[in-house]
């Protein structure tokens, strides 16, 4: 059924959004749309180096002391 929308579908849905919701609170809801994509972006990265951080520390020596180490 939204396969045969085409281009002369969308302006119409277009145009019918931007009657009922009027330019500014749209351009608002777009501010906000990036906002919140980029917060998205910063919380992904921050996770990855969290997960990174995590995977150094318990890539620590593990080898075991010798008696020359212990004194």
């Amino acid at each position: 059924m939204l396969n045969n929308i085409g281009l002369p579908g969308l302006l119409l849905i277009a145009v019918v959004v931007l009657v009922l919701f009027g330019r500014g609170k749209i351009s608002s809801l777009m501010g906000e749309v990036g906002k919140g994509i980029t917060s998205f972006k910063k919380g992904i990265s921050e996770g990855s180096n969290e997960l990174e951080q995590d995977s150094v520390t318990s890539a620590k020596d593990v080898t075991p002391e010798t008696e020359k180490d212990k004194v």
